[in-house]
Formats: C-alpha cells, structure tokens, sequence
C-alpha cells in the first residue's frame, strides 16, 4: 500500500524533526513522535482504539533505526559509557517485552493518560536539572538489571526510547551529561527491538487493522520515519556537543507541556 502524497509528507517531516532531536537531547523521538503520528493516523480515519498503540508501535520500531544512526555519532566522540550499557541492557530487554503485553491489553483512552502523564514527567525533569550528592555512584549489577527493567517497561508503554529516565537516572548518579545521552542513546536499540516484538506479537490477528500493518505496526510510517530520522540524527548529535544544550531543553520543556495537554484535553 502506498501512501497518499499529503500523508508521506506529513510523516517525513515528521520524521526529521524527531530524528534531530533525538540526536540533540538523546530522547528517541517518541515523545513528539507518538501524540504527531496519532492525529496524523485519526485524521486518516484510522480506527480509533488502535491509533494511539499503533503510533506507540511505529515509535518503537523507528527507533530501532534512529538509535543506530545516534549512537554511532556518539560512539565516534567517545560519549558511550558501553560498560553501563551491558549492565542495562537485560533487564531492558525483559521490561520492554513485558510493557509491550501490558500496553496492549489496555483502553487506548487509558494509554494516551499514561503517554500525557510520562510527557509532564519529563518535561519537569528537564526544567528542574537537579543536581546529584557528589558521592552519589551507579549501582551494582541487580540494581542496574532493576533500572533497566523499569527503563524498558515503561519505554514500551509509550513508545519512546528510555531517554526520559536513563538520562536523569545517569545524571543523577554523576555522569556526565553528554555520557549520559550518548549512552542512552546506545539503549534505544534493545528498548525498541523487544517493545517492536511485543507490539508485532500482541497485534496480529487483530480485526480491522489497516492495510499496510504488521500487527501494531504501521509500516509506510515506519519506513518514511526512519529513513527521515537516521539522516538527521547524526547532525543534532554533532550540535550537542558543540552547544550546552540545558538551556535548550528548557524550551523543549514547555512544548512537551502542550503535547501533555493535547492528549489529556483529547
């Protein structure tokens, strides 16, 4: 199935706006990604119970991409703490598959409260910057497997690429900023690859899905997303190391404030 024009122009805007921010803050896209895709799939009468986990889905898997293009920027500037990402990574693989399963068991109305709710959270992480004990440490081996747990599930729940905890979680245990996006650049890929899974798992079969979809998958999405984001990434990760980019994600802030808004008035 192809796309209208309108459509694959709405999506690859879509995607260069996310795919830049994700190399810029270390977000994964999905907190733009999830509330733009479910009005741009409303408005294609899309059936209203599957579009905000269908766009949940979509987010997931274009971050499977995008992650890759980041991280490899980050990776060539030497930002990747790769020893933390080991130590996250299986329990993000677990959490991920099991979010996946809760999400979809769920009223797509008590999805998007979650997603407005997870948008306020981290748009008030960003404007507040706390700063860590000096002392303060990462924790050893059950502790990370415990957070990476937390990070995949609740990253599968709506869609984004774990940056809205793993970030302050690692800033708060005193790595360095650019560390911590970098690194959690690196955990998108495990974070979307189980959530993608879950998604394609708990959606085939479904009645009235549209065509063009793989399970919770909408894949012209995916595919125009991706290939717009992957060619954006690497310059927002380039403009993050050369800016301070606090100052900046205070302003992203406040549009996440307004996105948060859109899905709770919705």
């Amino acid at each position: 199935m192809i796309p209208e024009p309108l459509l694959i122009l709405e999506l690859a805007l879509l995607g260069t706006c996310t795919g830049f921010l994700a190399g810029l803050l270390g977000i994964g896209g999905g907190m733009l990604m999830v509330p733009f895709m479910t009005f741009i799939l409303s408005s294609k009468g899309f059936p209203a119970d599957y579009t905000v986990k269908m766009a949940v889905a979509t987010s997931l898997a274009t971050i499977c991409f995008t992650s890759l293009s980041s991280v490899r920027a980050h990776h060539q500037r030497g930002a990747v703490l790769w020893p933390v990402a080991r130590l996250l990574a299986p329990g993000i693989l677990v959490g991920s598959a099991l979010g996946a399963q809760i999400a979809v068991a769920l009223p797509g109305k008590v999805l998007g409260v979650l997603f407005a709710l997870f948008v306020g959270f981290s748009a008030t992480q960003m404007f507040l910057d706390r700063k860590p004990k000096p002392t303060r440490t990462l924790p050893a081996g059950p502790g990370m497997f415990t957070m990476g747990g937390l990070i995949g599930m609740l990253s599968a729940l709506v869609g984004a690429g774990g940056a809205f905890i793993s970030v302050p979680f690692m800033t708060w245990c005193n790595v360095k900023i650019h560390n911590a996006v970098g690194t959690s650049s690196a955990l998108g890929f495990p974070i979307a690859l189980a959530g993608t899974l879950g998604y394609v798992w708990a959606g085939i079969g479904m009645p009235q899905m549209p065509a063009g979809s793989v399970g919770y998958i909408y894949l012209p999405a995916l595919v125009i997303i991706s290939i717009a984001s992957m060619a954006m990434a690497p310059l927002g990760a380039r403009t993050a190391h050369r800016m301070d980019i606090r100052p900046l994600k205070k302003v992203f802030a406040t549009v996440l404030y307004g996105l948060a808004a859109y899905f709770l008035l919705r």
